[in-house]
């Protein structure tokens, strides 16, 4: 079995990166250029940074506001996951996980006192409201009124992308990088075995290996934070505007980028019991997890005796 031999791993936006590389020499600079790429991402579009480009453009629904290109570039990345789903992923979910009470980073929210009961909106929610984002690539973005952007759908997915692909345009050779469970594999061909599990500290329940593409999981049992007495998650169903029906909880898709893996399988927890019909039909190899435990395979995901040992993070 194949592994990379150079290997380091860092904390970023909450979570943590893996990050490895063919060649020892290029672990430092890949290193350097991965939390380069983080960094802009961050400063860029987070909800949670007063000077972000995203919290100016939530602080004026209806207006064209100047941003980075960056920017721009991940909101069209969520518009992108809405049409591609029919809006099971939406970026505009912002306001709705506020008044869930997701309204700062996540170490702070599971360290606050239960805020009481979850009040609606005043204003009721739009379906569909993601089709009226305007996107100019030179810099702008305007987002419907009443509405506010969350990108928690798309963005971590997106940076394992983007920093799978300046670490091989910079540096060449082959890398894997894994920001926060979710996966990329990029540059030349090279086995690696990745751990599959319900939270990233835990020991794997499964191991596949992958020599490309991308692998995500999407799970309805590590963001979770108490509210009017309830237990409550971060995965949203756009369609009510509340936490997606807790059918699932996991589900690890792969595809041929991070992006794509993770937009197929936050789609499939707000799908719930459709999950398994609308993955097939999609082409998608995943493995869900049923509340009570039940595995569900789809396309090539491999059975439970076809799997290797090890693990990537």
């Amino acid at each position: 079995m194949t592994r990379m031999p150079a290997t380091t791993r860092f904390p970023t936006w909450g979570t943590y990166v893996f990050l490895g590389v063919g060649d020892e020499q290029d672990l430092a600079p890949a290193r350097e250029l991965a939390e380069a790429v983080l960094d802009e991402i961050d400063c860029t579009c987070s909800r949670f940074r007063e000077d972000s480009d995203l919290t100016r453009v939530n602080a004026a629904p209806g207006t064209r506001v100047a941003v980075d290109p960056l920017l721009a570039a991940a909101v069209a990345v969520g518009r992108d996951a809405a049409e591609a789903t029919g809006g099971l992923v939406d970026p505009l979910l912002g306001r709705d996980l506020v008044h869930l009470g997701y309204d700062r980073d996540f170490a702070a929210l599971r360290e606050r006192p239960d805020p009481g009961p979850w009040a609606a909106p005043e204003a009721p929610r739009t379906r569909d409201a993601w089709r009226r984002i305007e996107v100019d690539p030179d810099g702008t973005v305007t987002i419907p009124p009443g509405t506010a952007l969350d990108l928690g759908a798309t963005a971590k997915a997106w940076a394992a992308d983007a920093v799978a692909a300046a670490v091989t345009g910079e540096l060449g050779g082959t890398v894997v990088v894994s920001v926060g469970g979710d996966v990329r594999i990029d540059g030349e061909a090279t086995l690696w075995p990745i751990g599959i599990g319900e939270r990233v500290e835990d020991e794997p329940d499964e191991v596949v290996e992958l020599d490309r593409g991308g692998l995500a999981t999407s799970s309805t049992r590590v963001r979770r934070w108490a509210r009017g007495g309830a237990t409550v998650h971060h995965l949203l169903d756009p369609r009510t505007g509340r936490p997606a029906a807790e059918v699932w909880r996991t589900v690890t898709a792969t595809g041929p980028t991070c992006l794509a893996a993770n937009v197929a399988s936050t789609a499939a927890i707000v799908l719930g019991t459709d999950a398994p019909g609308w993955l097939a039909d999609h082409g998608v190899s995943a493995r869900l997890v049923a509340a009570d435990g039940t595995v569900v395979r789809t396309g090539a995901w491999p059975g439970p005796h076809d799997v290797p040992g090890g693990e990537v993070a």
